[in-house]
């Protein structure tokens, strides 16, 4: 073998050894970007509104369908739990459906915007009284995905969500019409 052939021998394997991790890592992440998915996240949030203002945890769950790296449908539920004073104590639950646009930055990695329609059951004592209110509120948020295998993803969103009282309900003695909510979470998704 002359010394341009031990040369260019071991340029190609030197090349295939140090490129075969990369592409082997580009393998491991890369997938069919459509499909359905699950995920669950849990998070905190921090309610804002007169006696409402608290902090507390929230989990969710979510089913969706992701049509390509752009664009996917979710519906999610969501339990905030409890959260408001000694005189007024609301709980919050409730279904979301939303729309969701992604911009991949890198095969793994993405930045998103989602935006959807939040059905919540929204309970509240207040002084000696409780009602429950069932409305259909705007939601917004945005959030970071990393693709960590072919199935599973990582994500961080915010997230913010307001419901609404009737203050007549309560003798007066409520002064707001209902708390807004900024939400953090981190979860996983696994698409099938």
């Amino acid at each position: 073998m002359s010394y341009k052939s031990h040369v260019v021998y071991a340029t190609v394997l030197s090349a295939a050894v140090l490129t075969a991790p990369a592409v082997w890592a580009q393998d491991n992440t890369s997938r069919d970007n459509s499909g359905p998915y699950i995920s669950g996240s849990y998070g905190g949030y921090k309610s804002h509104g007169g006696e409402f203002d608290d902090e507390n945890d929230m989990l969710g769950a979510a089913l969706g369908y992701q049509f390509n790296e752009f664009f996917a449908l979710e519906a999610e539920y969501i339990d905030f739990g409890n959260f408001g004073d000694d005189d007024v104590e609301g709980k919050l639950k409730g279904a979301g459906l939303s729309a969701i646009g992604r911009l991949p930055l890198t095969q793994s990695f993405g930045v998103y915007a989602k935006a959807g329609a939040f059905a919540s059951a929204f309970d509240v004592d207040a002084f000696d009284e409780s009602e429950t209110y069932d409305e259909v509120n705007p939601f917004v948020g945005a959030g970071v995905d990393f693709r960590v295998t072919e199935q599973l993803t990582a994500f961080a969103e915010y997230n913010r969500y307001n419901v609404d009282i009737d203050e007549d309900d309560f003798n007066g003695q409520v002064n707001n019409s209902g708390p807004d909510f900024d939400t953090g979470r981190v979860g996983l998704k696994f698409q099938f």
